[in-house]
């Protein structure tokens, strides 16, 4: 349905200053016509009315931010937005609230207008997962991206086996975080540090909530589970400990998102071919019973502030907002 993602080329960043997107009337029609000092139509008030969250589906293959400047770029050329290339990425405020791995696919949901205000609160809720593992396997980054770093027989686990070990990973435990992740160590991403070659050091284990975990589908070395979390979970790291578990090892082959917060995959995510000003309106309006009346104004506590990168908002100067998973 979504087909291939065509990515531009990442935009510079410019030092001008383009009109603050507002809500919906004339503080939307200014910034719409004031973007690049030229006049716009009714599509540009349109798209600079637009404000609330809802959800696109993410492919696997490209980042997160990379979807979301995709999803930027087409809005602003369906609307007629022709700034030069340093103001275009600036003019619209919209941003995601909840990062998926490149190698991930699935529910991606999106602020846009003073809907970015709200995307914190899709950290508080669970999430819910499809993941495919493969027995007898470990790579370095936990997952089918990275190098095999260890092989071991597996014809000894049985379906049974998995189901008990299961029930050691479901409720509130500890998880050690990847270092092939956005968690960051002065300022730099773990991953970026071990790209480069340099030493790094796992992060200590910290307390994560497991809501529920099913086994369904075990068809050796595959095996595939269910899995709805909190906050700061690795699903990649949790396939790793249930195949050390098993006195075996594994890596995770496939992950799919199927719900963050109230929005699921079935239901509300929008594919490629629905990335219109029109049907992103229908959908925030369809979104809307599902999301509280107000944005928070208070600042929500995180689990773990400042360690995952899962907020990634486009602000006026192109700023990024990161916070805790």
């Amino acid at each position: 349905m979504a087909g291939g993602l065509h990515f531009p080329s990442a935009p510079g960043r410019g030092g001008g200053r383009a009109a603050r997107p507002g809500p919906a009337g004339p503080a939307g029609s200014m910034a719409a016509r004031e973007a690049g000092g030229v006049v716009l139509g009714k599509s540009a008030d349109k798209l600079f009315s637009l404000s609330g969250l809802f959800a696109v589906y993410k492919p696997k293959g490209p980042t997160s931010a990379g979807v979301l400047n995709l999803l930027k770029e087409r809005l602003l050329a369906e609307a007629g937005v022709q700034t030069n290339g340093n103001k275009r990425n600036q003019v619209l405020k919209i941003g995601h609230g909840g990062t998926l791995d490149s190698a991930a696919a699935g529910v991606l949901v999106v602020g846009i207008g003073k809907g970015t205000k709200m995307l914190r609160t899709m950290l508080a809720g669970s999430k819910k997962y499809t993941a495919i593992g493969v027995l007898g396997k470990a790579t370095d980054t936990l997952d089918a991206t990275g190098r095999v770093t260890e092989e071991k027989p597996y014809d000894q686990v049985t379906k049974g086996d998995l189901e008990n070990v299961l029930q050691k990973f479901t409720g509130d435990i500890m998880q050690v975080p990847p270092l092939y992740s956005a968690l960051k160590k002065d300022g730099e991403r773990l991953s970026t540090l071990m790209k480069r070659g340099e030493a790094v050091e796992a992060k200590p284990a910290r307390p994560v909530r497991v809501y529920s975990l099913s086994l369904q589908h075990f068809q050796p070395p595959l095996f595939t589970l269910d899995v709805e979390c909190g906050g700061g979970f690795y699903v990649r790291s949790l396939v790793s400990d249930i195949g050390k578990e098993l006195s075996t090892c594994a890596t995770m082959q496939e992950l799919t998102r199927t719900k963050q917060g109230p929005f699921t995959l079935e239901e509300h995510a929008l594919y490629e071919d629905k990335w219109t000003i029109d049907e992103i309106a229908r959908s925030l309006e369809h979104c809307t019973s599902l999301l509280p009346a107000e944005p928070p104004h208070k600042k929500l506590k995180t689990e773990h502030p400042g360690e995952t990168a899962v907020s990634y908002c486009h602000t006026l100067k192109d700023t990024r907002m990161w916070c805790g998973n």
